[in-house]
Protein backbone atom coordinates (compact mmCIF):
# COMPACT_ATOMS: atom_id res chain seq x y z
CA UNK A 1 0.00 0.00 0.00
CA UNK A 2 1.27 3.48 -0.90
CA UNK A 3 0.52 6.69 0.96
CA UNK A 4 -1.36 7.84 -2.13
CA UNK A 5 -3.67 4.83 -1.80
CA UNK A 6 -4.05 5.62 1.89
CA UNK A 7 -5.27 9.20 1.47
CA UNK A 8 -7.86 8.24 -1.15
CA UNK A 9 -9.78 5.95 1.21
CA UNK A 10 -11.38 6.18 4.65
CA UNK A 11 -10.19 3.99 7.54
CA UNK A 12 -12.66 1.32 8.64
CA UNK A 13 -13.14 2.98 12.04
CA UNK A 14 -14.83 5.93 10.30
CA UNK A 15 -17.74 3.82 9.06
CA UNK A 16 -20.27 5.30 11.49
CA UNK A 17 -21.27 1.82 12.66
CA UNK A 18 -22.58 1.55 16.25
CA UNK A 19 -21.86 5.24 16.82
CA UNK A 20 -24.85 6.06 19.08
CA UNK A 21 -26.31 8.53 16.56
CA UNK A 22 -22.97 10.15 15.86
CA UNK A 23 -21.90 10.62 19.49
CA UNK A 24 -19.22 7.89 19.71
CA UNK A 25 -16.84 8.06 16.74
CA UNK A 26 -14.47 5.23 17.64
CA UNK A 27 -13.04 2.91 20.28
CA UNK A 28 -9.31 2.31 20.62
CA UNK A 29 -7.17 -0.11 22.61
CA UNK A 30 -3.40 0.36 22.83
CA UNK A 31 -0.87 -1.95 24.48
CA UNK A 32 2.64 -0.86 25.49
CA UNK A 33 5.30 -3.57 25.27
CA UNK A 34 9.11 -3.70 25.41
CA UNK A 35 11.59 -6.35 24.34
CA UNK A 36 13.45 -7.76 27.33
CA UNK A 37 16.94 -7.83 25.85
CA UNK A 38 17.10 -4.26 24.52
CA UNK A 39 17.46 -0.98 26.46
CA UNK A 40 14.33 1.08 26.97
CA UNK A 41 13.98 4.63 25.69
CA UNK A 42 15.76 7.03 26.12
CA UNK A 43 18.86 4.82 26.58
CA UNK A 44 18.32 2.78 23.42
CA UNK A 45 20.78 3.23 20.55
CA UNK A 46 19.88 3.37 16.86
CA UNK A 47 21.56 0.00 16.43
CA UNK A 48 19.28 -1.53 19.07
CA UNK A 49 16.27 0.26 17.56
CA UNK A 50 16.97 -1.43 14.23
CA UNK A 51 17.24 -4.80 15.95
CA UNK A 52 13.84 -4.19 17.58
CA UNK A 53 12.35 -3.38 14.17
CA UNK A 54 13.84 -6.51 12.60
CA UNK A 55 12.56 -8.77 15.39
CA UNK A 56 9.07 -7.28 15.36
CA UNK A 57 8.71 -7.47 11.58
CA UNK A 58 9.92 -11.08 11.64
CA UNK A 59 7.27 -11.90 14.26
CA UNK A 60 4.60 -10.07 12.26
CA UNK A 61 5.25 -12.24 9.21
CA UNK A 62 3.75 -15.17 11.10
CA UNK A 63 0.78 -13.14 12.35
CA UNK A 64 -2.46 -14.12 10.66
CA UNK A 65 -3.87 -10.65 11.26
CA UNK A 66 -0.95 -8.82 9.64
CA UNK A 67 -0.30 -10.96 6.57
CA UNK A 68 -1.18 -8.08 4.22
CA UNK A 69 0.18 -5.32 6.46
CA UNK A 70 2.26 -2.41 5.19
CA UNK A 71 5.39 -1.11 6.91
CA UNK A 72 6.71 2.43 6.68
CA UNK A 73 9.99 3.61 8.14
CA UNK A 74 9.69 7.13 9.51
CA UNK A 75 13.11 8.01 8.10
CA UNK A 76 11.92 7.12 4.60
CA UNK A 77 9.01 9.60 4.78
CA UNK A 78 9.02 13.37 4.57
CA UNK A 79 7.41 15.54 7.25
CA UNK A 80 4.06 15.82 5.47
CA UNK A 81 3.83 12.08 4.84
CA UNK A 82 4.43 11.43 8.53
CA UNK A 83 1.76 14.00 9.40
CA UNK A 84 -0.73 12.15 7.15
CA UNK A 85 -0.24 9.10 9.36
CA UNK A 86 -0.81 11.23 12.47
CA UNK A 87 -4.03 12.64 11.02
CA UNK A 88 -5.28 9.10 10.39
CA UNK A 89 -4.51 8.11 14.02
CA UNK A 90 -1.98 5.50 12.88
CA UNK A 91 0.98 7.11 14.62
CA UNK A 92 1.50 9.61 17.43
CA UNK A 93 3.02 13.07 16.91
CA UNK A 94 5.94 11.78 18.99
CA UNK A 95 6.71 8.96 16.56
CA UNK A 96 6.44 11.41 13.66
CA UNK A 97 8.82 13.96 15.16
CA UNK A 98 11.38 11.89 17.10
CA UNK A 99 14.81 10.84 15.84
CA UNK A 100 16.24 7.39 15.36
CA UNK A 101 15.06 4.20 13.68
CA UNK A 102 11.31 3.86 14.04
CA UNK A 103 8.31 2.85 11.97
CA UNK A 104 4.67 1.84 11.67
CA UNK A 105 3.11 -1.46 10.60
CA UNK A 106 -0.62 -1.51 9.85
CA UNK A 107 -3.20 -3.70 8.13
CA UNK A 108 -5.23 -2.77 5.05
CA UNK A 109 -8.31 -1.32 6.75
CA UNK A 110 -6.19 0.47 9.41
CA UNK A 111 -7.97 -1.29 12.27
CA UNK A 112 -4.72 -2.82 13.58
CA UNK A 113 -1.31 -1.19 13.81
CA UNK A 114 2.04 -1.46 15.56
CA UNK A 115 4.19 1.60 16.28
CA UNK A 116 7.82 0.54 16.68
CA UNK A 117 10.27 2.53 18.80
CA UNK A 118 8.00 5.23 20.08
CA UNK A 119 8.16 5.75 23.89
CA UNK A 120 8.11 1.96 24.18
CA UNK A 121 9.53 -0.57 21.75
CA UNK A 122 5.99 -1.54 20.73
CA UNK A 123 2.66 0.25 20.81
CA UNK A 124 0.05 -2.17 19.48
CA UNK A 125 -3.24 -0.52 18.56
CA UNK A 126 -6.72 -1.61 17.54
CA UNK A 127 -9.27 1.01 16.54
CA UNK A 128 -12.88 0.13 15.70
CA UNK A 129 -15.95 2.22 14.91
CA UNK A 130 -18.43 3.44 17.50
CA UNK A 131 -19.04 1.66 20.78
CA UNK A 132 -17.28 -1.62 19.89
CA UNK A 133 -14.98 -1.69 22.92
CA UNK A 134 -15.24 -5.45 23.44
CA UNK A 135 -14.43 -6.17 19.79
CA UNK A 136 -11.53 -3.71 19.95
CA UNK A 137 -10.08 -5.41 23.01
CA UNK A 138 -10.50 -8.88 21.49
CA UNK A 139 -8.67 -7.76 18.34
CA UNK A 140 -5.70 -6.21 20.15
CA UNK A 141 -5.43 -9.13 22.58
CA UNK A 142 -5.23 -11.54 19.63
CA UNK A 143 -2.63 -9.40 17.86
CA UNK A 144 -0.63 -9.13 21.10
CA UNK A 145 -0.59 -12.90 21.43
CA UNK A 146 0.59 -13.34 17.83
CA UNK A 147 3.31 -10.67 17.89
CA UNK A 148 4.67 -10.86 21.42
CA UNK A 149 4.26 -14.63 21.56
CA UNK A 150 7.25 -14.80 19.21
CA UNK A 151 9.47 -12.38 21.17
CA UNK A 152 10.57 -12.07 24.79
CA UNK A 153 8.83 -9.08 26.42
CA UNK A 154 9.98 -7.32 29.58
CA UNK A 155 7.65 -8.57 32.31
CA UNK A 156 7.71 -8.73 36.10
CA UNK A 157 5.72 -11.32 38.05
CA UNK A 158 4.41 -8.71 40.48
CA UNK A 159 4.28 -5.53 38.37
CA UNK A 160 3.24 -6.96 35.01
CA UNK A 161 4.58 -5.55 31.73
CA UNK A 162 7.45 -3.09 32.20
CA UNK A 163 7.32 0.19 30.30
CA UNK A 164 9.46 3.30 29.74
CA UNK A 165 6.95 5.42 31.67
CA UNK A 166 5.73 4.00 35.02
CA UNK A 167 2.16 5.13 34.32
CA UNK A 168 1.89 2.40 31.67
CA UNK A 169 3.35 -0.41 33.79
CA UNK A 170 1.06 -3.34 34.55
CA UNK A 171 -1.34 -4.25 31.77
CA UNK A 172 0.14 -1.60 29.47
CA UNK A 173 -3.42 -1.02 28.27
CA UNK A 174 -4.93 2.33 27.35
CA UNK A 175 -8.54 1.95 26.26
CA UNK A 176 -10.24 5.03 24.88
CA UNK A 177 -13.25 6.39 23.04
CA UNK A 178 -13.50 9.40 20.73
CA UNK A 179 -16.77 11.18 21.52
CA UNK A 180 -18.62 14.21 20.19
CA UNK A 181 -20.24 16.18 23.03
CA UNK A 182 -21.50 19.52 21.65
CA UNK A 183 -24.66 19.76 23.77
CA UNK A 184 -22.72 19.27 27.01
CA UNK A 185 -20.44 22.10 25.91
CA UNK A 186 -23.34 24.36 24.92
CA UNK A 187 -25.17 23.77 28.21
CA UNK A 188 -21.91 24.43 30.08
CA UNK A 189 -22.06 21.02 31.75
CA UNK A 190 -18.77 19.78 30.29
CA UNK A 191 -16.62 20.95 33.20
CA UNK A 192 -18.77 18.97 35.63
CA UNK A 193 -18.52 15.89 33.42
CA UNK A 194 -14.73 16.26 33.18
CA UNK A 195 -14.44 16.43 36.97
CA UNK A 196 -16.56 13.30 37.32
CA UNK A 197 -14.42 11.41 34.80
CA UNK A 198 -11.25 12.40 36.61
CA UNK A 199 -12.67 11.08 39.91
CA UNK A 200 -13.34 7.77 38.16
CA UNK A 201 -9.68 7.60 37.01
CA UNK A 202 -10.39 8.53 33.42
CA UNK A 203 -8.56 11.30 31.61
CA UNK A 204 -9.81 13.50 28.76
CA UNK A 205 -7.67 14.77 25.89
CA UNK A 206 -8.17 16.27 22.45
CA UNK A 207 -8.80 14.40 19.23
CA UNK A 208 -5.10 13.58 18.69
CA UNK A 209 -4.38 12.52 22.25
CA UNK A 210 -1.97 13.96 24.78
CA UNK A 211 -1.18 17.64 24.22
CA UNK A 212 -3.91 18.20 21.62
CA UNK A 213 -6.97 20.44 21.86
CA UNK A 214 -10.62 19.33 21.93
CA UNK A 215 -11.31 20.72 18.46
CA UNK A 216 -14.86 20.51 17.16
CA UNK A 217 -16.21 19.32 20.55
CA UNK A 218 -14.41 16.01 20.09
CA UNK A 219 -12.92 14.45 23.22
CA UNK A 220 -10.76 11.38 23.73
CA UNK A 221 -11.59 9.64 27.03
CA UNK A 222 -9.22 6.96 28.35
CA UNK A 223 -8.28 5.10 31.53
CA UNK A 224 -5.53 6.58 33.71
CA UNK A 225 -4.52 3.46 35.66
CA UNK A 226 -2.90 0.43 34.01
CA UNK A 227 -1.63 -1.19 37.23
CA UNK A 228 -3.82 -3.03 39.72
CA UNK A 229 -6.69 -3.82 37.38
CA UNK A 230 -7.19 -6.47 34.73
CA UNK A 231 -7.61 -5.67 31.05
CA UNK A 232 -11.20 -6.90 31.17
CA UNK A 233 -12.02 -4.56 34.08
CA UNK A 234 -10.50 -1.61 32.23
CA UNK A 235 -12.62 -2.34 29.14
CA UNK A 236 -15.76 -2.84 31.23
CA UNK A 237 -15.12 0.51 32.91
CA UNK A 238 -14.76 2.21 29.54
CA UNK A 239 -18.05 0.69 28.38
CA UNK A 240 -19.83 2.02 31.47
CA UNK A 241 -18.36 5.48 30.92
CA UNK A 242 -19.38 5.37 27.25
CA UNK A 243 -22.99 4.55 28.15
CA UNK A 244 -23.08 7.36 30.72
CA UNK A 245 -21.57 9.93 28.36
CA UNK A 246 -24.08 9.06 25.62
CA UNK A 247 -26.93 9.45 28.12
CA UNK A 248 -25.57 12.78 29.40
CA UNK A 249 -25.14 14.13 25.87
CA UNK A 250 -28.60 13.04 24.75
CA UNK A 251 -30.15 14.56 27.89
CA UNK A 252 -28.33 17.82 27.16
CA UNK A 253 -29.54 17.72 23.54
CA UNK A 254 -33.14 17.26 24.65
CA UNK A 255 -32.76 20.13 27.12
CA UNK A 256 -31.49 22.39 24.35
CA UNK A 257 -34.35 21.38 22.04
CA UNK A 258 -36.94 22.05 24.74
CA UNK A 259 -35.55 25.43 25.73
CA UNK A 260 -34.00 26.75 22.52
CA UNK A 261 -35.12 24.64 19.55
CA UNK A 262 -35.10 27.52 17.07
CA UNK A 263 -31.59 28.54 18.06
CA UNK A 264 -30.32 24.96 17.80
CA UNK A 265 -31.92 24.47 14.38
CA UNK A 266 -30.53 27.81 13.24
CA UNK A 267 -27.04 26.83 14.42
CA UNK A 268 -27.20 23.53 12.50
CA UNK A 269 -28.60 24.95 9.25
CA UNK A 270 -26.38 28.03 9.38
CA UNK A 271 -23.33 25.77 9.73
CA UNK A 272 -24.49 23.59 6.84
CA UNK A 273 -25.08 26.70 4.70
CA UNK A 274 -21.65 28.13 5.47
CA UNK A 275 -19.93 24.85 4.68
CA UNK A 276 -21.89 24.57 1.44
CA UNK A 277 -20.98 28.05 0.20
CA UNK A 278 -17.84 29.31 1.99
CA UNK A 279 -14.85 30.30 -0.14
CA UNK A 280 -12.36 30.37 2.75
CA UNK A 281 -12.35 27.96 5.72
CA UNK A 282 -9.71 27.79 8.43
CA UNK A 283 -9.18 24.44 10.12
CA UNK A 284 -10.66 25.66 13.40
CA UNK A 285 -13.71 27.24 11.79
CA UNK A 286 -14.31 24.11 9.74
CA UNK A 287 -14.17 21.83 12.79
CA UNK A 288 -16.62 24.07 14.69
CA UNK A 289 -19.05 24.14 11.76
CA UNK A 290 -18.71 20.39 11.22
CA UNK A 291 -19.53 19.87 14.90
CA UNK A 292 -22.84 21.69 14.40
CA UNK A 293 -23.58 19.56 11.32
CA UNK A 294 -22.76 16.40 13.30
CA UNK A 295 -25.16 17.62 16.00
CA UNK A 296 -27.81 17.99 13.30
CA UNK A 297 -27.26 14.35 12.36
CA UNK A 298 -27.60 13.23 16.00
CA UNK A 299 -30.91 15.05 16.61
CA UNK A 300 -32.34 13.90 13.26
CA UNK A 301 -32.33 17.31 11.58
CA UNK A 302 -29.89 16.36 8.82
CA UNK A 303 -29.51 13.14 6.84
CA UNK A 304 -25.81 13.49 6.04
CA UNK A 305 -24.16 10.04 6.51
CA UNK A 306 -21.84 9.74 9.51
CA UNK A 307 -19.15 8.10 7.38
CA UNK A 308 -19.18 11.15 5.11
CA UNK A 309 -18.71 13.55 8.04
CA UNK A 310 -15.92 11.40 9.51
CA UNK A 311 -14.03 11.14 6.24
CA UNK A 312 -14.43 14.85 5.52
CA UNK A 313 -12.90 15.60 8.91
CA UNK A 314 -9.72 13.75 7.91
CA UNK A 315 -9.62 14.79 4.24
CA UNK A 316 -9.56 18.48 5.20
CA UNK A 317 -6.61 18.16 7.57
CA UNK A 318 -3.49 20.06 6.40
CA UNK A 319 -1.28 17.08 5.54
CA UNK A 320 -4.05 15.27 3.65
CA UNK A 321 -4.79 18.35 1.56
CA UNK A 322 -1.11 18.85 0.77
CA UNK A 323 -0.75 15.19 -0.17
CA UNK A 324 -3.75 15.51 -2.49
CA UNK A 325 -2.35 18.73 -3.98
CA UNK A 326 1.03 17.11 -4.57
CA UNK A 327 3.00 19.80 -2.77
CA UNK A 328 3.22 22.29 0.07
CA UNK A 329 0.38 24.77 0.63
CA UNK A 330 0.67 27.86 2.78
CA UNK A 331 -2.13 28.50 5.34
CA UNK A 332 -4.09 30.80 3.01
CA UNK A 333 -3.92 28.27 0.18
CA UNK A 334 -5.08 25.52 2.52
CA UNK A 335 -8.05 27.60 3.66
CA UNK A 336 -9.10 28.19 0.03
CA UNK A 337 -8.61 24.55 -0.91
CA UNK A 338 -10.45 23.33 2.21
CA UNK A 339 -13.51 25.43 1.36
CA UNK A 340 -13.44 24.19 -2.24
CA UNK A 341 -13.15 20.56 -1.16
CA UNK A 342 -16.01 20.88 1.34
CA UNK A 343 -18.30 22.52 -1.22
CA UNK A 344 -17.52 19.78 -3.72
CA UNK A 345 -18.08 16.93 -1.26
CA UNK A 346 -21.33 18.37 0.10
CA UNK A 347 -22.64 18.73 -3.46
CA UNK A 348 -21.74 15.11 -4.18
CA UNK A 349 -23.48 13.80 -1.07
CA UNK A 350 -26.56 15.96 -1.74
CA UNK A 351 -26.77 14.68 -5.33
CA UNK A 352 -26.48 11.10 -4.08
CA UNK A 353 -29.49 11.36 -1.77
Amino acid sequence: MSLEDLTSTAPSWMSGEDDADGIVISCRARLARNLAKHPFAPRITESDQQKVIDEVLAAAKDSRRMTTASYFSMNALDANERRVLVERHLISPSLADDKGERGILFNQDESLSVMINEEDHLRLQAIYPGTQAQQTWAAIAALDEEITGAIDCAHDEDLGFLTACPTNTGTGLRASILVHLPALVLTEDMERVLQGLNQLSFTVRGVYGEGSNASGNLFQVSNQATLGSSEEKIVEGLLRITTQLVEYEKDAQQSLLREARSQVEDKVWRAYGLLSHARVLSSQEFMNLLSAVRLGLTIGLLKVPAVFINHLMIATQPAHMQAEAGGALDPDERDLRRAQLVRQKLTEVADGQ
